[in-house]
Formats: C-alpha cells, structure tokens, sequence
C-alpha cells in the first residue's frame, strides 16, 4: 500500500486510531507500508491541525484520540475515497464495455484478461455481465490491462504526434 495518497494515509491513520487509540507508531507503518517517519509526519500534523490528540499513556507510549474536527475529517475523506473509487469504477467499467462492443463487432464471444487486481476484476464482472466468457485459451483474442485502460492485444493506443511536421 505504499502509493496511497496524502488523503488516504490520513484516513487510514484515523480509522486506526479510532479502532485502537493505544496503536503504535510501528504498527501503523506496518499497516500502511510506509516507513515510521512518514507516520509520525502525518501523525504530527494531523495533531497540529487539531484532528488527533495525543496523550502520554506511559512513560514512551501515547495514546492517539480523535477530535470531533478529526470524526468530521474522517467522515469528509471517506465519502471522498467512495467518490473517487465509484468513479475509477464507472471509467474503467464504460473502457470495458467499449472494448467489448468491439469484441462484439469482431464476433469475439470469448477473450483472455490479461491483468490482475481491481482493475482486472471490473474487467472480469463486466465481461460476465455481457455475456462474454473469460477463457484461458491461446486463439482466444486478449484483452491487456494497463493501469486504468482496456486494450486488444496488439491495438494499443496509437502515440499522439503533436507536431504534424514529423
């Protein structure tokens, strides 16, 4: 999970302090996959900013404890990330069903994915929503998946040449 964003990070930190104000900073870098500083970084300034409050629980232990300003952060950054995943949902899903519609016009019923994670997994849910088998068969026609983008095999996106003179 080291690619998270600002905005994530912060969420997950406040998810997890809310299940377990006794967490530590170590735990939280292993949850997140980041090293300790970056947590304390963002541990610092979410405490700055008046969203998290910090309490010695022992002699070197705090205790994290969310303000009400941090519950309305938390709620504000989770209505964001269903946002924004709804929408990654929404592209990648209408990119299928534009690749599959070509599928279609080819008389292609089945096709390979070539891909894995989220990504593929919409992919997958939409072939099976149309109709159209997932196979693992070579002279079945494949479908690379590129970060958020659908390709058949071979078609990728031709390169824009912004100087016609070339």
């Amino acid at each position: 999970m080291t690619n998270l964003t600002e905005s994530q990070c912060d969420l997950t930190i406040l998810e997890q302090i809310e299940k377990d104000p006794d967490t530590t900073q170590a735990s939280l870098a292993a949850q997140l996959g980041v090293a300790v500083g970056t947590i304390n970084w963002h541990l610092k300034r979410l405490i700055s900013k008046g969203y998290v409050k910090a309490k010695r629980a022992e002699r070197r232990k705090l205790r994290y404890l969310i303000t009400p300003d941090g519950i309305a952060l938390r709620a504000h950054l989770t209505v964001d990330y269903i946002q924004s995943s709804f929408s990654m949902y929404r592209l990648v899903r209408q990119r299928m069903l534009d690749v599959l519609e070509l599928a279609r016009f080819k008389n292609y019923n089945k096709v390979q994915l070539i891909g894995e994670g989220d990504v593929a997994e919409i992919c997958r849910l939409t072939c099976l929503e149309q109709g159209v088998e997932v196979v693992n068969d070579s002279n079945a026609p494949r479908l690379i998946i590129k970060g958020l983008k659908v390709f058949f095999d071979g078609e990728l996106e031709p390169e824009i040449n912004d100087n016609p003179s070339q």
